[in-house]
């Protein structure tokens, strides 16, 4: 097979330049502004809840928000250095059978800065004196005490949002519906105490947190964070520009050939960037494998036919789900493509 025309000396220094780097692509500012027009002091939206298809660029979004709240707060971080606008934990997966609440509070007090060696204790208010007394049993860091400090570390320190990535894991962690329901709950209870609005971000699987109550379906707001879709031209346009500045990171390695596979690599990916970054990635790690570009690396890069079914049928379901009225691209059989017929770069 004939390789990439110019192919690359040294390429090791730049297998890894793909890594962890972010893209601020359209999708992200639409669902940023949307965000950013719901976070407000007594909003009757407590949770806000980001879902969307995986590979998507969720946590980058996540990620993102947080980086803008802190940037938007300079001023009243510098007079008052205790704020913190905005913090971002990710839902801990502990391989427990029940979501670890412990975790949780202990990753949202680390983010506030606590020192999580210190002691904790669960304070109350004795109703005849009232002075502040620290129930009996209430052992130093329990559960109880956890809860209370980061209560009084969100309010103390102003954090306007706290963004939960990852945030399935709170249903894949539980076992029925009402112990779900006593979950979320538990996060309406928190952010209502506090006055901080909270954003869960993640999968499709969270949409049907909306049909456990009427209670929880008013008090929550669904954003979609959408794929790009090859059947609505501004999206391909969206979805060329992320690969153009992919292909700018790495311009010696890419050699400006990269974009001519964009229609491949969109159908491959289903339009998600973060997989569209996750293949690149592999693309060029293969290449300082092999110690030069070809279409070969990026061929082998790809999610197999087996992946992008089932990744395919997830995103179906989910914007079904999400937006009846939305139209699908249905499955296609597999077409001949310049990446995937391994055509070769002229």
């Amino acid at each position: 097979m004939q390789q990439h025309p110019n192919p690359l000396s040294p390429i090791p220094s730049s297998a890894n330049a793909l890594v962890g780097k972010r893209i601020k692509h359209p999708r992200i500012a639409e669902v940023m502004s949307e965000l950013e027009a719901l976070i407000y002091p007594g909003s009757q939206d407590s949770t806000l809840i980001v879902c969307g298809p995986t590979g998507a660029g969720k946590t980058t979004l996540a990620r993102y928000m947080v980086e803008a709240a802190v940037e938007r707060a300079a001023i009243d971080m510098e007079q008052n250095a205790g704020t913190i606008p905005a913090i971002f934990v990710e839902a801990p997966s502990s391989g427990e059978d029940e979501f670890s609440w412990r975790l949780f509070y202990q990753q949202i007090l680390a983010e506030l800065g606590d020192d999580l060696d210190a002691p904790k204790a669960a304070y109350g208010i004795d109703v005849h004196s009232g002075r502040m007394v620290r129930p009996r049993g209430a052992g130093g860091n329990s559960l109880a005490a956890l809860r209370t400090a980061a209560e009084r570390g969100l309010e103390e320190r102003n954090v306007q949002f706290l963004v939960v990535d990852e945030a399935a894991h709170i249903i894949h962690q539980t076992r029925n519906s009402h112990k779900l329901e006593i979950h979320l709950d538990t996060l309406k209870s928190l952010v209502n105490k506090c006055g901080t609005q909270m954003v869960l971000v993640g999968s499709y699987d969270l949409y049907p947190l909306m049909s456990l109550s009427g209670q929880l379906a008013r008090r929550h707001h669904v954003l979609h964070f959408q794929r790009y879709r090859q059947d609505k031209p501004e999206d391909v346009r969206a979805f060329v520009a992320c690969l153009n500045a992919f292909e700018k990171m790495l311009p010696d390695l890419w050699g400006g050939e990269l974009t001519r596979y964009a229609e491949a690599l969109q159908e491959n990916t289903l339009g998600c960037i973060g997989t569209l970054s996750s293949v690149l990635v592999r693309a060029a790690r293969f290449a300082k494998a092999d110690g030069r570009w070809s279409t070969e690396a990026l061929r082998r890069a790809l999610l197999t036919e087996a992946q992008r079914d089932r990744i395919l049928t997830e995103i179906l379901e989910g914007e079904e789900a999400i937006n009846p009225g939305l139209t699908r691209i249905m499955r296609k059989p597999p077409r001949q493509s310049s990446a995937t017929s391994g055509r070769n770069a002229a």
